[in-house]
Order: structure tokens, then sequence, then C-alpha cells
């Protein structure tokens, strides 16, 4: 059976690697990012937006969060985010390490936090012994699976701005939120007022691609020397470029994302049918949380399939559905369930 721990398990999408052929086909050109390639891909995202942008490409998720934010923050400035946050929990003190900035956390709720999260820590605006809140970090979609609506999108950036900080947007899932919401990135992310914005590709249908996108004029020029410093200033740039030239011309990140939430909804619905099974968090889009009969249930499974144990002592799991799983493929979790 394919995999399910992530939609990282995934290969790459046909229309991807036709583009990286192209790309190739066409011989030499300026490196380092001049090219005509990186140029068209970065119109493509502006035209996106709905927006001018500041775009660089980076081979990672983590590179595209700690070089972009780093563009915004000083070393005595700190990023406020959820404690259960990509940046938080799976970067390994990347930004610490890179920027010298630090990373404060709250608790939020469901995955989220709001305004009232973050206004207890502005108390340290001013005074010179504590870190310096700038920027407000937040992951669409989250780790729990949950989504922020617009609305809230919006009303975190208004907040940021109007005490003097920034908003980013952890992006990784970005897609699987516009498909589940029915939205467009001109509406979630152009139009609300984000600042920073890490663009996704590798969890829906690229081999390596990430771009950070940024809407702060200031930041351009800092942004030029934090991609070279973090060694993502790739000589052959166009191969990261070209792959969201075919990931986004056709809508193919829009198609690939309905795929693979398509599937989460069926594996959800047919979950649910089983005894001794119930998925106890799901949110219309590929990550599902579920609450296995007993630990049996789940050492049976694992011997069959690959995922992760979110939750040992209530028996839960994370199952993800990614661009390139089929009905097939959930039917033969069933059956194994079912069986178990």
């Amino acid at each position: 059976m394919k995999m399910f721990g992530s939609d990282n398990n995934s290969g790459i999408h046909p229309a991807v690697i036709d583009a990286i052929i192209a790309e190739n086909d066409r011989g030499h050109a300026v490196p380092y990012g001049e090219d005509e390639t990186t140029k068209r891909a970065t119109e493509l995202i502006e035209k996106l937006m709905g927006k001018k942008a500041n775009v660089h490409f980076t081979t990672t998720g983590t590179s595209a969060n700690i070089i972009g934010l780093s563009g915004l923050l000083r070393p005595y400035e700190a990023v406020v985010t959820i404690n259960s946050a990509h940046i938080r929990v799976d970067e390994c003190n990347a930004l610490e390490r890179f920027n010298g900035s630090t990373i404060l956390d709250v608790e939020g709720r469901q995955g989220k936090i709001y305004p009232e999260h973050v206004k207890p820590l502005l108390s340290a605006h001013g005074d010179h012994h504590a870190s310096q809140p700038k920027v407000i970090s937040i992951s669409q979609v989250t780790e729990i699976g949950t989504m922020y609506t617009v609305e809230e999108i919006k009303n975190l950036a208004d907040f940021a701005h109007k005490h003097d900080m920034y908003l980013h947007v952890d992006g990784a899932r970005i897609a699987n939120a516009l498909e589940a919401q029915e939205s467009t990135f001109k509406e979630m992310i152009g139009d609300t007022g984000v600042d920073l914005f890490s663009f996704g590709g590798t969890k829906n249908g690229m081999m390596i691609g990430e771009a950070i996108v940024s809407f702060v004029p200031e930041a351009k020029k800092n942004h030029i020397y934090s991609v070279k410093q973090g060694m993502q200033l790739l000589s052959k740039m166009r191969f990261i470029s070209s792959q969201f030239i075919g990931y986004l011309e056709d809508d193919l990140y829009m198609k690939n994302a309905k795929q693979a939430n398509d599937m989460g909804r069926y594996l959800c619905e047919e979950l649910n049918k089983i005894d001794g099974v119930s998925v106890v968090d799901y949110q219309n889009n590929n990550m599902l949380f579920v609450k296995m009969r007993d630990e049996e249930m789940i050492r049976g499974l694992a011997s069959k399939l690959y995922f992760y144990v979110i939750d040992e002592e209530e028996n839960i799991i994370r199952l993800i559905t990614s661009y390139d799983t089929t009905k097939a493929d959930v039917d033969n979790i069933i059956n194994t369930v079912k069986s178990l």
C-alpha cells in the first residue's frame, strides 16, 4: 500500500517533471535566478496574489520559513506562534541559530492563535530587557489539520499592523486549504494583509520547491543577502522555478489539492463506518486524526501501512492523503482496518 504518513511521501507529478525536462532542453541560461524562467515564475505568483511581491525560490519549507523570517527580524526581535508550529517544533532551532532571534510560543486554541493570545506578550514592547515581539506566524493548514478562515487571517494581519508587527503564513499545505475553503490566493493571502508567505509545493506534487513571497518593501534588500547566507541562492535556480510554472499553469496546484482532499473526505467517511474506529478531528482537507480501538489494532495496521502515532495513550494516529492517492488506495486501508 502507499504511505499515509505524510504528503511528503508521494512522488513528483508528471507535469512538474515535464517542466523540468523542458527547462533542461532550453540549454544554457543565466544563473542565480536571473534567468527568464525564474522571472516568469515570479510573475505567475504575483498574478495569483494580485499584487507585486518580492519572490525568492528555495529548496525546503524550513529554508523558506527561516530565511523569510530573517528578512523581517533583528536579532533582538521575536516571532510569536503557537506551541505546535512547525518553526517551533520541527525546525531544530534553525531561526535561533541562523538569525539570533527567538520564538515566543503560546497555547492557542485548536491549533490556531488569535489576537487575544498575542496581546499579553506586547507588554514587552519597549522593554530593553526583553525580546521584542515583531512577527506573528501561523500555519495554513495547521499542524493538527485545522484551518484559518480568510476573516481570521485578516484579523490577525490587522492586529499585527496596529502593533507595528508583521504576519507570516507558513503555507506548506496552502493549496489544500484553498480547495477546502473554496478560496483563492488573492483572497486568502493577497487581500488579507499578509506580509510574508512561505509558498509550499513539495507536499502537493513538486520535487523540491518552495518560495519566499514578501510584500514588505524594506525586506527586499534583506532577503537578497539572507538567501545567499542561507545557502539557497542556487546557481541553477531555474530548475526550481520551472517546477512552479508547471505547478501553477493550468491550475495544477488546485487539481492536486482537490484529489488529496477528496480522498481525505472519502477516507473519513469510510473509517467512520467501522466499529472500534472513529475520526476524532477532520477539517475537510487531507489530514485526518483517527482513534483506534486499542494498541493492538495500531500495531497490526503499522505492519502494513506507514503512518504516525500522535497520541499513544489515546490510540490516535494521523493519516494524510496525497495528490496521487486513489480510491483503490483508500479501499486497501479500509479493508485492512476491517480485517483487524
